[in-house]
């Protein structure tokens, strides 16, 4: 009893820890930094607001520039791969390399545009991106900088983005909120809700129906309050995941090697409360199952499609006066873009469900592929029944991209271009290819083809209410949502033949043996009375 009582205590207190977490993210500093003379201006750039801001955050540009955030590199313990912005390939944008003005918007950084970028310079840290409380925008193609004069964006199009107003910015700058992490978390990939399908802009301000921890109507959590930082370092990524957390929840103040953004870092590995044997059969499945897997049964459901698929090989068609075009769906979005390709979109989509420890392996420039087959650009592993695996929500993306003929690696190619006069790039592929390359220093045969992909993507926001959970027979039914599934049996969906049959066969013989001693007892009624009057 006592260790009930415990476990019970730890998982309130790991409650408690996440609601006063998001109050502390709301709450008003302790300074008024519109008071401090530093902060005034007039600046000219970035750098020296960011030169500012270090006259009293002295160890803040050093602690960023030790995090990924910064250095965008990344060595997976898992497999030993090194991964980053400079080696990692996808099925959206393809790569970063060769792009990075463009890319590099979303750097908490200033200049990032080749490899000339000095990763040590203090000053080239953004503060104002993480902590600006809005009216701060990072445009595409400017390598990180904002607007520091009136600009036509995009170019020659007719429409122009005013000035950053940097002194003002800076002197209200607050804690991080969901619009600062999203203003790139929600973009990447060229859009909003692109990549992730979890992650777009309906998160800003969102219902209690689309996620019951960050809703402005309810515990209007913050990225931080899951994703708890220290040292500028934040927990939780992609790249390298915890599959699995069989524990109760985290005390603030303990120390621990565990990961504060899982589900069981506040709730526990045993959550569920109620009527007792059916609360004890749902935390049975958490041995079996994320949490994410029966609290979010579908995602992109705050109205924002996500990129289910992208056909780059469709890239450069033209009108027939030569200009590129894009073609729209009914609700005016883009699902043809002559400088991409065609786009598959999907609203409310039922995640696909794969066992997963949480070690990620990832194809690389140098990994050959056997383009025969669809070429995985990551794979989630996890051993089916595993202890430190569990069966998770993904989201399953199917891409078509350039690959070299002869090599047999996946190509990077240059596509991210200014204006329309240099749009050569997006229908030349030869061209673009080649400009990838020579950025990239990868080898290339100047031989290509397109190669179909795939790409996964864990679903670990958009947390419905528990109303909203799965239903038992959601999975325990013929063609329910674990069917393809391997390693598991469920009652109600799993059966043998051959062991239907015997059962039958059995019941068969004890209703004919049922029957049989009814029938004899009714036959030997009147002996057994006469017997009796004797």
């Amino acid at each position: 009893m006592r260790a009930r009582s415990f476990g019970l205590t730890r998982l309130l207190a790991g409650l408690a820890v996440g609601i006063l977490s998001s109050f502390a993210v709301a709450a008003t500093g302790t300074a008024d930094h519109a008071k401090f003379k530093e902060l005034q201006g007039p600046f000219k750039s970035g750098e020296e607001v960011t030169a500012a801001c270090l006259a009293c955050h002295t160890e803040a540009a050093k602690q960023v520039m030790a995090t990924r955030h910064w250095t965008w590199e990344y060595v997976n313990p898992d497999t030993g791969q090194k991964l980053g912005k400079k080696t990692m390939l996808n099925g959206f944008c393809i790569g970063d390399r060769s792009n990075e003005p463009f890319c590099q918007s979303c750097h908490i950084g200033y200049g990032w545009k080749d490899a000339s970028f000095d990763f040590g310079d203090e000053k080239k840290v953004d503060c104002l991106a993480c902590h600006n409380t809005g009216a701060y925008r990072k445009l595409a193609g400017y390598a990180g900088h904002p607007p520091y004069e009136r600009t036509e964006f995009p170019a020659k199009s007719g429409k122009f983005v005013e000035a950053v107003d940097l002194a003002k910015v800076a002197q209200n700058v607050g804690a991080t909120s969901r619009q600062t992490c999203g203003a790139c978390h929600y973009y990447g990939g060229g859009g909003d809700g692109v990549k992730h399908g979890d992650l777009d802009s309906s998160l800003n301000k969102p219902s209690k129906e689309l996620d019951v921890h960050m809703a402005v109507d309810g515990l209007n959590f913050s990225c931080a309050s899951c994703h708890k930082t220290d040292e500028h370092k934040v927990a939780g990524s992609r790249i390298s995941m915890t599959g699995a957390d069989p524990h109760g929840a985290i005390i603030r103040g303990e120390k621990t090697d565990r990961n504060p953004a899982t589900c069981q870092a506040c709730h526990g590995d045993r959550p569920h409360k109620g009527g007792f044997a059916h609360a004890e059969r749902l935390n049975d499945h958490t041995r079996t199952l994320a949490c994410q897997t029966c609290h979010i049964p579908e995602f992109a459901r705050g109205g924002v499609p996500t990129k289910m698929g992208w056909d780059w090989s469709t890239a450069g068609k033209l009108t027939p006066e030569g200009k590129p075009f894009q073609n729209k769906d009914e609700k005016g979005h883009v699902i043809y873009d002559s400088k991409k390709g065609d786009f598959i979109l999907g609203e409310n989509v039922t995640p696909d469900y794969l066992w997963f420890d949480g070690k990620v392996s990832y194809t690389q420039p140098d990994t050959r592929i056997d383009p025969s087959k669809r070429v995985e650009v990551n794979s989630f592993h996890g051993t089916p029944g595993a202890a430190d695996a569990r069966i998770w929500p993904v989201k399953t993306f199917h891409g078509k991209q350039p690959y070299d003929t002869e090599h047999l690696t996946l190509l990077v190619p240059h596509t991210a271009v200014p204006d329309d006069t240099a749009f050569w790039f997006n229908f030349d592929w030869a061209k673009a290819l080649k400009a990838g390359a020579e950025a990239t220093g990868q080898p290339y045969s100047g031989k290509f083809d397109f190669v179909e992909t795939s790409m996964l993507w864990p679903i670990t926001h958009m947390v419905a209410p528990k109303e909203k959970a799965l239903e038992c027979a959601q999975c325990h039914a013929d063609n329910g949502r674990l069917a393809g599934v391997p390693g598991v049996w469920m009652p109600g969906r799993d059966r043998s033949g051959l062991l239907d049959r015997l059962g039958f066969g059995l019941a068969g013989l004890v209703l004919l043996g049922v029957a049989g001693h009814g029938s004899l007892r009714f036959l030997t009624r009147n002996k057994r009375a006469q017997g009796k009057e004797h």
